[in-house]
Order: structure tokens, then C-alpha cells, then sequence
């Protein structure tokens, strides 16, 4: 085959563009098909034309989710984390169309942690002298820059954690001529907006983890059969050995 023969989708078999092709491990995929895909999801170029079809079903069956989820507590600005606390599940979704964008719902119980994380910038603010060249200042004068960013990590068949970005555009705060030794962002009241903004989402999504996992606790037996400490399935019987825990 030539360079630039026309190739096949493995996925939906429609003929792949010239600059459309996603390359799998043994396969190629379509860039429709790979829309689809979770946007958590950093994997394809190491999944076979299987694990996607895969992943593509899973995708369909959280069509239903989606539409099951009843939101009562949201998050965050631009990307919102959005909480079903009456049936324990929670989305990431930047979408205004929950249905057109089918953002993954998750169980509480797959969060495993959650992170902040403060990137800081900063640019040198330059003078210019008198024969019109750009020139530091004495004591050097600086602009800075923050982003603020969450990490959920996720007990996941498809990504191990959901990174984005609290705030909408960067904090940039330029300290008053007169300013002398170390800086402390947290004088901006946007700072502080945005600094709040994401400890709420770390601790709430902290706390359901750790609301789930005390309720596991609490149901946990021990299984009269093998021994072993387990939670009883919907039928009330043992995870590991199916033995009845109910008389």
C-alpha cells in the first residue's frame, strides 16, 4: 500500500481523510469515532481495535446514566463538577448539553483522592532606558501568574484520573512599585476567590470518598462460610465466596 492510500475506519468502517487517521495499536480509527471516546481517556495509541470497541460500548450505556442524573450540588465556574448525592454519583463536564456532550458518571466510591495544585509564573517587567533598550529594574520588578488545578483520582476501566482547570483564565497579579521582599498572592482578592473555589471542590469530593468508605465499613461481616470480611452483594451473600450471610 502507498503512503497516501486511502485507509478504513476498524471501528465504524467509513474511509479515513488524509489528516483524519487516530492510529491504535493494530488498527486505525476515525476521527468521529475517536470523539466518542472519554476525554479522560490518554490511552488510544496503545489500545487494540477491541479495547475501543469496548470502551465505545461503555460509552453508549453512560448515555443512560447521563440522562438518569439529577443534579443537587455544582461545583466550580467553567468546568463544573456536578454531585448526584441522592444515588452517589458525580460528573466533570465543561457542557451546557449534559445529553450532547455524555460526560462519564462516576460512583463516589471510585474516587480513590483529589488534589489542588497551584501552578505559579512569573515574567520580568523590564524599563527602558535612555537610549531606548530594555532594561531590569533595581531590585528587578515581576508580574506572576497562577492557575489553579484539581486532580480526581478515579478507581476507572478507562482513565485513573480527571484533571482540569478551576479557574477560567489565569490570575495575574503585578505587585505595586514600592514592593520589596517575598510576594504572597494570597493579598488578591481573585486569588483568594479561586484559592476557595477549588479547596471546596477538593474537600467535598474528599469528604463523599470518605463518606462512602465509612459505610462500607459499617456493612462489612464476617462471613460465616470462608472467614473472610466482606460486604454482602445485592443478594446478600459474600463477595469472595457466595456463601449466604443472612440466615
Amino acid at each position: 500500500m502507498g503512503l497516501f492510500d486511502r485507509k478504513y475506519c476498524h471501528i465504524c468502517g467509513e474511509k479515513i481523510g488524509l489528516l483524519g487517521n487516530r492510529k491504535l495499536e493494530d488498527g486505525n480509527l476515525c476521527k468521529d469515532c475517536a470523539k466518542k471516546l472519554s476525554p479522560w481517556f490518554s490511552d488510544r495509541r496503545s489500545s487494540t481495535v477491541e479495547e475501543i470497541k469496548g470502551q465505545l460500548a461503555y460509552r453508549e450505556e453512560n448515555r443512560e446514566k447521563v440522562a438518569a442524573f439529577h443534579t443537587t450540588r455544582t461545583l466550580g465556574t467553567g468546568t463544573k463538577v456536578m454531585l448526584d448525592e441522592d444515588d452517589g454519583k458525580f460528573l466533570v463536564t465543561s457542557a451546557r448539553n449534559l445529553e450532547e456532550a455524555n460526560p462519564d458518571v462516576l460512583d463516589f466510591a471510585d474516587v480513590t483522592g483529589c488534589n489542588l495544585d497551584i501552578d505559579e509564573s512569573r515574567r520580568e517587567l523590564l524599563r527602558e532606558d535612555e537610549d531606548g533598550n530594555e532594561v531590569s529594574y533595581n531590585p528587578p520588578r515581576y508580574e506572576y501568574s497562577y492557575d489553579f488545578y484539581i486532580t480526581i483520582f478515579v478507581n476507572h476501566p478507562y482513565f485513573d484520573q480527571m484533571r482540569f482547570q478551576v479557574n477560567n483564565s489565569s490570575v495575574d497579579i503585578t505587585p505595586p512599585p514600592t514592593f520589596r521582599g517575598s510576594f504572597n498572592p494570597e493579598t488578591s482578592l481573585e486569588y483568594r476567590n479561586c484559592q476557595a473555589l477549588a479547596e471546596e471542590i477538593r474537600k467535598a469530593l474528599t469528604q463523599v470518598r470518605e463518606d462512602v468508605r465509612e459505610r462500607i465499613q459499617q456493612a462489612a461481616v464476617q462471613c460465616p462460610c470462608c472467614g473472610a470480611t466482606t460486604t454482602p452483594d445485592e443478594r446478600g451473600c459474600c463477595e469472595y465466596c457466595g456463601g449466604a450471610l443472612n440466615d
